[in-house]
């Protein structure tokens, strides 16, 4: 199962553009698109999931297309975006029962029998008798990604699954991402570096509704090994170091301020290179001086 986009634009009312021109080519596994807000990134995955016509290119889904093809596209594609809307009255099993009903799964054994395989990938089995209100975030989370699972997709799009949620919850559905990563495209949109440091196996990251980089993290790491450099100094000498730099990080050691900074080449005092990180990466990629063709 591959998805392709090939020359995507979209422009708003206002003469307001999206995305100028993307092109991606996405495999099974976990993809993530990492960027700012404004990047373009829920813009991309709305015509992805047929919910925005792209102004120009194309995007197909497992060769249908986006915008002549919605319903083949719907018929494999599951959906969790930022804001799901749940029912707190309803149990997790209602919920799931309910979006069933709405693929047209119309047998009801079968339909239970799809809900109770994804209500056990989610690991909900002990809540889903539970009202949806009275969920913590993370398991209103995964109830979420059941019902994106409920009609078995080729293809998984996923809108910042951890932003709100406190670090166990994050790294309870990062590891549920990963696991379900195996066997389907995930396309997993994030601001959060630490989400696709652990999970995602390629990554592009947006700027303006552009492409910065497209390849994996070792890659993105690599694009500015080299250039990762770390200085320590006294604290009072820190305004002025910090001057015309692009700066990564600021940690103090002792009595002393350790600067972290990329440039392609570094003259502060007592300035040694740095293993790169995808912070490092990432916030290189979003200088907003660079050429963007």
């Amino acid at each position: 199962m591959d998805v392709r986009v090939a020359g995507l634009r979209k422009e708003y009312e206002g003469g307001v553009v999206g995305l100028h021109g993307v092109d991606l080519e996405i495999s099974d596994g976990i993809f993530a698109l990492l960027g700012p807000n404004g990047a373009g990134k829920s813009t991309l995955m709305s015509i992805l999931a047929t919910l925005l016509d792209p102004t120009r290119g194309t995007a197909t889904v497992g060769g249908f297309d986006v915008r002549t093809q919605k319903e083949q596209v719907r018929s494999i594609l599951g959906y969790l975006p930022q804001d799901f809307g749940l029912y707190p009255s309803l149990t997790v099993f209602e919920t799931l029962d309910y979006i069933g009903l709405l693929y047209n799964m119309r047998d009801p054994a079968e339909r239970r029998r799809r809900i109770e395989e994804v209500i056990s990938q989610v690991n909900l089995t002990a809540e889903v008798s539970k009202p949806v209100g009275r969920l913590s975030g993370g398991m209103k989370q995964r109830v979420g990604l059941a019902q994106a699972l409920i009609n078995s997709p080729k293809l998984i799009i996923v809108d910042e699954p951890t932003a709100g949620l406190d670090p166990e919850e994050r790294i309870r559905v990062r590891s549920l991402l990963a696991e379900l990563g195996g066997e389907r495209v995930i396309l997993l949109s994030t601001h959060l570096i630490e989400d696709v440091a652990a999970v995602a196996d390629r990554i592009a990251v947006l700027y303006k509704g552009r492409i910065r980089f497209v390849g994996t993290g070792d890659e993105m790491r690599d694009a500015v090994r080299g250039k990762v450099w770390e200085a320590e100094m006294e604290p009072t000498a820190l305004r002025e170091a910090r001057k015309g730099w692009v700066e990564t990080g600021l940690q103090r050691i002792g009595s002393k301020a350790l600067l972290r900074v990329v440039a392609e080449n570094c003259d502060l005092p007592h300035a040694r290179p740095a293993e790169p990180t995808l912070d490092d990466a990432y916030i290189w990629l979003m200088r907003g001086d660079q050429d963007d063709a």
